[in-house]
């Protein structure tokens, strides 16, 4: 279909990038922090806004994406610094019943003692990010559905194959404003990731669920990693003669510390928002996504505990998916509390309203109101199926065996086809990160633990209506309680998927051995296999007509917004952004505010000698010795723990450097409060504000508890 091109329409869109927003608001694309650099000299930092748009020079070139979030370069020799819990999957990898790290921390001495990360585990630098719309949308025009989703997959292969023949890197096509723009990201990938620094866990998740997204908050949320490649300086998979990534830049550690009103600015990798979604999607969000997706992982989380403490081994394997899951909850929980606080469903309409009222004045409403129209009948039709796709996507993300039997049927049905018409995540240059999967799942996985999930998820989907039903998973596991727990007692008891040799045999295997297993889950996955192929076929046309239709929407959104005046950015979508703002406190609600500091003093009035407010002897001790010459407070003479700004941040954020108006490293963010998660839907500048690790914290931990002097050398602040 031809995008309308209306000269009032395509005006107010060019004006729009360049509208800036409230300090306290925005997630920035670096190529816009130019037509912003006004407002941020204003807000007061000191370097020039230009060199923030160029991801080759520093501060964003020392900034990279760790797993699912974000990390910084912090030395010339590859150390990278992120939050204990973003590092929380490599602790807990190299733990078991007689070395546990997760309870005691760990600290390398020297190079030698580092320990590797899950094979699985990728660090990622972006040196690339180019605007590819008009090729993009050439390729799809014309085309509906399935072949519009065909179309825009084809053209993004084609340029990610060809941005990945230089060695070492990793490219993708995202969309910025839900398909209106399309960019081509570069990375450099490192694979050889190890462990260097991590503090105890009631010091680096101290409150654990408890404090999660409150404050005050009393977490030293940090870890500190290091970067490894090949003698060639090439990126490589974990080997002991490897050296250390000397990146081109690295963030230099602040001597001082931050007081309030100060200027903050965040660069990161925030996941994604929900900011420029339609009104029926904020009313399916409040009414059933949410408090649905809660109630289930509530499940999933019982059953992880409820075995934990029958088996202490199988509670150190789902460590870090059980702390995934509270973390994911309380999130999702945070965020149905402030969205109904806020009264979002109705704001939303309210707004969306105006909007179509505006757009009825308009030239362009002919052409753009019947795609908007269509868009809320797509999304109708795709929330008739919502409970069947939610307990589909857990079932695969929530297990650890039968999930690497669906990935290796899928991987074999792939390899059937030339690899440019692969599925995504199954192409050959998927097949280290599938291998590396497969590899970690010993370190994760407990028979009882997976049959208990599974358990969990079928007996919620065999109570869907028919019209949910899936005719293969009813072949598969049977229609009722009694016939499920067979059926998983008979393919637990004897599939021998749990050994990682066999794995990575079947990985190796020819595709057309897969047929004639005699393994019973790889059977079952085999089952399973066309109805998830048809799950699939439906969703991508559904996505195909939205990413069709929605740029009409944005249009409307876009253009209705900057006649307001008000800011207009793109949602977040795992790409680099940039906030930028200022330590601010909180007033919470009538007559409860907060301090935007909080001090050692209080991990000391909240320690109870108990998880999850067990403070480690020697942090008690240290503390009552109160030797904090040269990183306490110069004013207060108190040790700074953590501390408040209005940044905009979301999910992804976490680990992402807080840097001051020099450029220098002040923080480390690594949480939201419990009265803003809902920003990730809904921006309010009453209550959003971003938690961060004051790094005077960090640095005094490193100096006079758990002492690292090589490491603190190593970052150019010596101990003191």
């Amino acid at each position: 279909m031809k995008r309308p091109t209306f000269a009032l329409l395509a005006a107010a869109l060019g004006l729009a990038m360049a509208i800036p927003s409230h300090a306290d608001e925005g997630m920035w694309m670096p190529s816009q922090l130019p037509s912003i650099g006004k407002s941020l000299r204003e807000a007061g930092l000191q370097g020039n806004p230009a060199d923030l748009a160029d991801l080759t020079k520093a501060p964003l070139n020392a900034v990279v994406k760790v797993g699912g979030a974000t990390g910084s370069f912090i030395s010339g020799d590859g150390l990278v610094l992120t939050n204990h819990h973003v590092a929380f999957g490599i602790i807990q990898y190299n733990s078991n019943a007689q070395r546990d790290l997760i309870q005691n921390g760990f600290v390398s001495h020297q190079r030698t003692e580092e320990l590797p990360a899950n094979p699985d585990f990728r660090l990622r630098v972006t040196t690339g990010f180019d605007k590819v719309s008009d090729q993009v949308l050439a390729a799809a025009k014309g085309k509906t559905g399935r072949a519009y989703f065909d179309a825009i997959d084809a053209v993004s292969k084609s340029m990610v194959a060809e941005c990945e023949r230089e060695p070492g890197t990793r490219c993708s096509v995202v969309t910025m404003f839900y398909g209106r723009d399309f960019y081509l990201v570069k990375q450099l990938e490192l694979r050889d990731v190890r462990l260097v620094y991590a503090p105890p866990r009631a010091i680096g998740n101290y409150g654990d669920e408890v404090d999660n997204f409150v404050w005050p908050r009393h977490a030293g949320d940090f870890t500190l990693l290091r970067a490894y490649v090949s003698p060639d300086g090439k990126p490589a998979d974990y080997a002991k003669d490897n050296v250390p990534y000397h990146p081109p830049a690295h963030l230099q550690v602040a001597g001082d510390g931050v007081k309030e009103g100060d200027f903050v600015m965040l660069a990161g990798y925030p996941g994604i928002t929900y900011r420029h979604r339609t009104a029926a999607e904020f009313a399916d969000q409040v009414q059933w996504r949410l408090p649905t997706t809660v109630q289930v992982m509530q499940q999933l989380q019982h059953v992880i505990e409820d075995t934990g403490r029958e088996d202490r081994q199988a509670a150190i394997r789902y460590a870090s998916q059980l702390q995934s899951l509270k973390n994911n909850i309380k999130r999702f929980e945070g965020e149905l509390d402030g969205l109904k606080r806020s009264d979002a469903v109705t704001v939303r309409r309210k707004d969306e309203d105006a909007m179509m009222a505006w757009l009825a004045s308009q030239p362009q409403a002919g052409v753009l109101r019947p795609q908007i129209d269509e868009v809320n009948h797509l999304i109708a039709a795709g929330n008739a199926m919502r409970e069947r796709d939610l307990l589909m996507g857990l079932m695969q993300s929530q297990t650890q065996l039968l999930r690497s039997a669906i990935m290796l049927q899928r991987l074999a049905h792939e390899r059937g086809r030339p690899d440019a018409q692969r599925e995504a995540g199954y192409q050959l240059r998927d097949e280290d990160l599938i291998a590396g999967t497969l590899r970690q799942v010993q370190r994760r996985y407990d028979p009882a633990v997976e049959k208990r999930l599974l358990t969990a998820l079928l007996t919620r989907y065999q109570q869907l209506p028919d019209a949910q039903r899936l005719l293969e998973f009813d072949a598969a596991f049977g229609r009722t309680p009694d016939a499920l727990a067979r059926k998983l007692d008979q393919v637990y008891g004897a599939t021998h998927l749990g050994d990682e040799a066999t794995r990575l045999a079947w990985l190796k295997a020819d595709p057309s051995s897969l047929d004639k297993t005699d393994d019973v889950l790889l059977a079952v996955a085999a089952q399973l296999q066309p109805a998830l192929l048809r799950m699939e076929d439906e969703r991508k046309s559904r996505e195909g007509d939205l990413l069709r239709l929605r740029p009409a929407y944005m249009d409307a959104l876009i253009a209705y917004r900057e006649k307001q005046g008000r800011a207009v950015y793109p949602d977040a979508n795992a790409t680099l952004r940039v906030s930028y703002g200022k330590v601010t406190p909180l007033m919470a609600r009538d007559a409860v505010s907060y301090e935007p500091v909080t001090t050692t003093a209080g991990i000391v009035e909240k320690n109870t000698n108990a998880p999850p407010f067990d403070a480690p002897r020697p942090l008690l001790d240290a503390i009552a010795k109160g030797d904090y010459d040269g990183y306490a407070d110069e004013k207060t003479k108190l040790m700074p723990v953590d501390f408040l700004s209005n940044l905009d941040t979301t999910g992804g954020n976490s680990g992402s450097p807080v840097l001051n108006a020099k450029g220098e490293l002040v923080g480390l963010n690594f949480d939201s409060n419990w009265e803003a998660v809902s920003a990730s839907w809904m921006f309010d500048p009453r209550y959003k504000r971003a938690i961060h690790v004051d790094l005077r914290y960090m640095r005094w931990l490193m100096d006079k508890v758990y002492p690292a002097p090589e490491l603190l050398k190593e970052m150019g602040v010596p101990a003191r």
